[in-house]
């Protein structure tokens, strides 16, 4: 359940649904969830927020991706194992 909810806020996110993405992502605090609460800030443009999630992953950073689109479908991708 929580992989297909989050694959959900990850689809949600890439049709430009921050506000439900970022209901999703909050309901969980895995690394994977932790990782999409950062890009949601990274894209709302709070670098603080973002960089305080990202500390909460498993080594990534804010710094990792430049685009976000390609760092959602890494997402996406770790939840598909």
């Amino acid at each position: 359940m929580r992989k297909t909810n989050l694959m959900i806020a990850v689809k949600a996110l890439q049709n430009n649904d921050w506000e439900n993405a970022h209901n999703i992502a909050q309901d969980y605090s895995d690394v994977t969830a932790n990782w999409l609460h950062a890009v949601l800030h990274k894209i709302e443009g709070d670098v603080v927020n973002s960089r305080y999630w990202y500390a909460k992953t498993d080594g990534k950073k804010y710094e990792d991706f430049s685009d976000t689109r390609l760092e959602l479908i890494e997402i996406a991708e770790s939840l598909k194992t």
